[in-house]
């Protein structure tokens, strides 16, 4: 447990916290949407600080990042509790149930040194901050990540979106990549199926390129929900307005939690949102849970760059420096690691375009990540 940030207190003495839009304002012993932070005593505390509940290591295109490191491995950390309440979410055990103290005390608690140590020693490339959503153990990823970044490692979350621009700020200095789930372009099914709002996710999906974070985009296509050409015309628009090299993973729905009653995306439906995406000018995407369509190909001569079977990338021979080796256009993404240089002085161009990582790894990490590798607890 430890002091959360972003908080303050109101004449009438509850707590307002500024982690998230919901922005809820708190009475003694109240928690918040989130469920794990919570006014005690006059104090916003987070109850999941050093408390992970799922601890991997994971391909990083598992995340899916596709335009980072490709082959690396991630450790990947999430605790219980999130801010949004989606009706599809596929990690319900640990992100949508209301956690009691002696859950919390259940879960061993671990430092954030002990992560950083288990990430250098799995050989990991960095660190995923995934599974449930990173913004609500924001604490305790800040002061790993912080730690990371002093090792040389890599940091990358994995986000739903629903975060400040104060809490976004703070953090960007520190990570490498975000990819953030886009679920809908619909405020009204926002607010029905997951229990927020559009705008804050659009805001945080622009401050982060802003800030020079390298941006993924992932939307799950959900049958009768956003399957239909205006909306995902609109999502696309929305990227290719920031930027046509933000990589977009349309991903295939499949019945859980509380949308069990929906059928399955067909591949037709994939296929159809990639030519949507074509249309509004998208230079790379990505069709998930379907088999194939992973490879990344220039889009300038349609080379192959970086092969990927479903371990993760298998090879990146066509592509060198940033670069498509046959025809020399430049490829947006992270592809060495940024060491021992301070962030002031950290290089990217195009608010985070080509935002490429020029200094040399702290070790090498191979595609297929290091021996022994610990299998996805479940997609990140």
């Amino acid at each position: 447990m430890k002091e959360a940030m972003f908080y303050d207190t109101t004449d009438d003495g509850r707590l307002r916290c500024h982690l998230c839009p919901h922005g809820c304002l708190l009475g003694e012993g109240r928690r918040g949407v989130c469920h794990v932070r919570q006014n005690r005593d006059g104090k916003l505390m987070s109850l999941v600080y050093g408390r992970p509940v799922a601890q991997a290591v994971d391909p990083i295109e598992k995340k899916p990042l596709y335009h980072v490191l490709p082959g690396a491995r991630v450790f990947s950390i999430g605790t219980q509790g999130c801010n949004l309440r989606c009706q599809h979410c596929q990690n319900c055990t640990i992100s949508q149930t209301a956690p009691g103290e002696e859950d919390i005390a259940a879960a061993p608690e671990v430092e954030p040194e002990e992560i950083v140590r288990k990430t250098e020693a799995a050989g990991c490339a960095g660190i995923a901050y995934t599974y449930t959503e990173p913004t609500i153990f924001f604490e305790y990823a800040y002061d790993v990540a912080s730690l990371a970044r002093e090792r040389g490692l890599l940091n990358v979350f994995v986000s739903n979106g629903y975060i400040t621009p104060e809490a976004v700020r703070r953090i960007a200095p520190l990570l490498d990549a975000v990819n953030i789930d886009l679920k809908f372009f619909s405020d009204k099914l926002y607010r029905q199926v997951c229990g927020g709002t559009l705008d804050p996710v659009l805001d945080a999906i622009r401050l982060y390129y802003e800030l020079g974070v390298w941006v993924e985009v992932t939307t799950l296509v959900i049958p009768q929900y956003n399957d239909d050409e205006r909306q995902l015309g609109q999502i696309a628009g929305f990227i290719a307005a920031i930027d046509r090299d933000i990589p977009w993973h349309l991903t295939a729905f499949y019945p859980t939690y509380k949308l069990t009653h929906v059928a399955p995306t067909a591949p037709a439906a994939l296929r159809k949102a990639a030519g949507v995406a074509s249309q509004a000018g998208l230079r790379y995407v990505y069709l998930g849970n379907i088999g194939g369509h992973a490879n990344t190909l220039c889009p300038d001569c349609g080379s192959v760059l970086i092969e990927r079977g479903i371990a993760g990338a298998e090879g990146t021979g066509g592509l060198h420096g940033g670069r498509c080796r046959q025809c020399g256009a430049a490829v947006g993404g992270v592809w060495t690691l940024t060491v021992g240089i301070p962030d002031a002085e950290r290089t990217s161009s195009g608010g985070g375009k080509t935002a490429q990582r020029d200094r040399k790894p702290p070790r090498d990490i191979a595609p297929g990540g290091p021996p022994g590798s610990a299998p996805c607890i479940r997609p990140g």
